[in-house]
């Protein structure tokens, strides 16, 4: 009995950690954004011709009622930003106009949870990878796989 116990714990925590690493479970129904930089080099398609690092981590908190997305790059000391005239699915799906605070963003649009080129493209020249990617990063664990652009939104 003790074993079946013990093989449905380590299970479970499993099953917790892959949905924490993944970003599938989140707080308050906020999405975040894991960039990446290019040091000491630039982007060359997919490939950065210096080292990869971690970059900002920014949060996105959709607010449908009021048809706007509150965000900030955490860990950073800089204001939050709000898009407004945003048509708001869900915390995961919504699509924003530019406005005053939309140079600070990486993206006007998320799409199934991932950041897309909005309707204005992407605003910083940023590149998203996975939570679990970008905590290696910030590890200083490298890999020399590609990171591709955000994808575009299809209008």
């Amino acid at each position: 009995m003790i074993r079946v116990w013990l093989v449905l714990t380590v299970t479970l925590l499993g099953l917790g950690f892959a949905a924490w690493a993944s970003d599938f479970v989140t707080l308050q129904g906020e999405r975040t954004v894991y960039s990446v930089e290019c040091r000491q080099g630039e982007w060359q398609g997919e490939d950065c011709t210096g080292s990869v690092v971690a970059g900002p981590r920014y949060r996105y908190r959709a607010l449908k009622r009021r048809s706007e997305v509150v965000f900030w790059a955490a860990g950073v000391n800089e204001p939050s930003g709000k898009l407004i005239g945003c048509r708001v699915q869900d915390g995961r799906n919504w699509v924003c106009e530019p406005s005053a605070d939309a140079a600070r963003s990486v993206t006007l649009a998320m799409v199934d949870g991932s950041p897309v080129a909005g309707p204005s493209g992407v605003i910083r020249q940023a590149r998203a990878v996975s939570k679990f990617r970008w905590l290696l990063l910030e590890q200083g664990i490298s890999s020399s796989r590609p990171v591709p652009p955000m994808d575009a939104l299809d209008s």
